[in-house]
């Protein structure tokens, strides 16, 4: 087909030479901004609901196990609240993590909810570094990676873990952070990330996250079954598993805010 239009006018071929060459003069920092966009292409969900499981895994190889459920509601454009509650076991039932995301590059808000001492503690710029919950995973690694937060690069194409082909980007935070960049395997085929490479403010490889298990949901939602975080520095490992996923159960934003923590949601 396109050799037909070619050979129908000379026109045809100079708008194609200039579009070719728009496409060829992208730098590597605007390819990196355009697949991160391409991220999330999907319906809004307005709400949704999960439950899962985080198992701790030792340098030893002994593991622990906690039941949590999630719910986050969706309160403009890419902005949503959430809340991640703990179930089982008991030292730990009814620990709460609340998020707000906020779009526009502005930073996100948190606060834990500890239950042994009826406090909500707010997670601040500073502490967004620290153990979630004695987890690999960081409170920083538990909000959205909104676009605006970050400055991309786009590294190079290569094999995706599980199969396929990934675009292999950057991204660096604008905001306080313990990473100086993360490094994201993103699929072509679905533009779903397959993985994350963390690396400190010394850019020594910290942590690597592999993302598995994706499952699309109600023909449009696609959502991941596994996220495996292990830490190179401690040996230590999280996994988190994912599971009865619902969407538009009428989740109301004004249940995930701080006076609902203290009530105990």
């Amino acid at each position: 087909m396109l050799t037909t239009l070619i050979a129908r006018t000379a026109a045809i071929v100079a708008v194609l030479a200039i579009g070719l060459g728009a496409a060829s003069a992208e730098t590597t920092q605007e390819k990196g901004l355009r697949i991160a966009r391409e991220l999330g292409q999907e319906p809004g969900f307005r709400d949704q609901a999960a439950e899962g499981e985080m198992i701790l895994t030792t340098r030893n190889g002994q593991t622990s196990t906690r039941r949590f459920e999630a719910r986050s509601v969706e309160t403009g454009p890419d902005e949503a609240r959430s809340v991640l509650t703990f179930l089982w076991p008991g030292d730990i039932r009814n620990t709460a993590l609340l998020t707000h995301s906020h779009a526009g590059g502005r930073d996100d808000d948190q606060w834990l909810y500890l239950p042994a001492v009826s406090k909500v503690r707010r997670i601040t710029s500073s502490g967004r570094s620290g153990s979630f919950v004695g987890s690999e995973f960081a409170y920083e690694d538990m909000v959205d990676q909104d676009v605006d937060k970050y400055d991309f690069n786009w590294v190079q194409t290569a094999p995706c873990p599980g199969g396929g082909t990934c675009d292999v980007i950057d991204r660096f935070p604008k905001g306080a952070s313990a990473y100086s960049f993360e490094r994201v395997w993103i699929d072509q085929a679905r533009r779903l990330i397959q993985k994350v490479e963390y690396y400190d403010r010394r850019q020594s490889h910290l942590k690597t996250m592999l993302v598995s298990g994706y499952r699309q949901h109600q023909g449009k939602y696609w959502r991941a079954a596994k996220m495996e975080m292990s830490n190179h520095l401690t040996g230590k490992g999280t996994t988190l598993t994912w599971d009865n996923f619902r969407f538009n159960q009428g989740v109301n934003p004004n249940d995930l805010t701080v006076n609902s923590l203290r009530k105990g949601l």
